[in-house]
């Protein structure tokens, strides 16, 4: 294992760890795993457990001196470390629980190599930091951002820290929306990837400051890297300033959209 992890670059070690986790995930799937209650209606599962454990093996192996925030796992070595990775292992846990595959695995180093799989279409969407493509079998396609389906995804799940004056629930019911969008609900930030590959216009969540998020971190990282506009639903740059997330195609579904939550805010 050491011999197949130590000649990989950053990116070649994010796409590894995100395959690894997907493995374990799509090997599980539909074995009626008992939930691990994290509190507030939050649960885990064996399988993001043992996908973290899976992902964790390949960064300790590639690189055994950094740090790492894992989802299940918390903060292993220095929180301010110059690198560090930030893994989601199963992003869209209750979809899986039912038996749902609209699931993600994401692995990011902070401010550098992401990658975000998709256990069971075996796609894999992944940047260096400046391009951005998609693996299946095999090849590679660079990702194409576009808003030709009109769809785009709104995260109704709490918290909704921006409550009263906006949820996203609230831009559904903009007459605007309705006119020019079609609202998908995905529940797993595989959606994100979706936008940069052109399968969703725009994805739409509440929330704080999400750009160190291990949720959201390598799907940011992969849509900018992708050419998609990405800010807080604010408008402003994402980071300690901004709160949410406005991830859009182009520039003109983000101006339309930000000017719908403006007007219901």
């Amino acid at each position: 294992m050491i011999n197949s992890y130590a000649g990989l670059d950053d990116v070649g070690v994010a796409i590894a760890a995100a395959r690894a986790g997907a493995d374990v995930v799509r090997n599980l799937y539909g074995q009626g795993l008992t939930r691990i209650d994290k509190g507030a209606g939050d649960f885990a599962t064996a399988a993001d457990v043992e996908a973290e454990k899976a992902i964790l093996g390949v960064i300790r192996t590639a690189r055994p001196d950094d740090a790492v925030l894992g989802e299940e796992g918390g903060q292993q070595g220095a929180a301010d470390a110059v690198r560090q990775w930030l893994v989601d292992p199963l992003c869209g846990t209750l979809n899986y629980a039912v038996g749902n595959m609209l699931v993600a695995v994401n692995v990011g180093l902070r401010d550098g190599a992401a990658a975000v799989a998709d256990p069971f279409s075996g796609e894999v969407f992944f940047t260096d930091g400046e391009t951005a493509r998609v693996r299946q079998n095999g090849a590679d396609t660079q990702l194409a951002p576009t808003p030709a389906t009109q769809l785009v995804d709104v995260n109704l799940d709490p918290p909704f820290p921006s409550a009263p004056g906006l949820r996203a629930v609230d831009l559904l019911a903009h007459p605007g929306f309705v006119e020019r969008f079609r609202p998908r609900v995905v529940s797993t930030t595989l959606a994100l990837a979706w936008v940069a590959a052109g399968k969703r216009a725009a994805y739409v969540t509440d929330g704080g400051d999400l750009s160190g998020s291990v949720h959201f971190a390598a799907g940011i990282a992969v849509c900018r890297a992708a050419g998609c506009v990405v800010t807080g639903i604010d408008g402003a740059p994402i980071g300690q300033a901004g709160r949410g997330l406005v991830v859009a195609a182009d520039a003109e579904t983000h101006g339309l959209l930000m000017s719908m939550i403006r007007s219901r805010s």
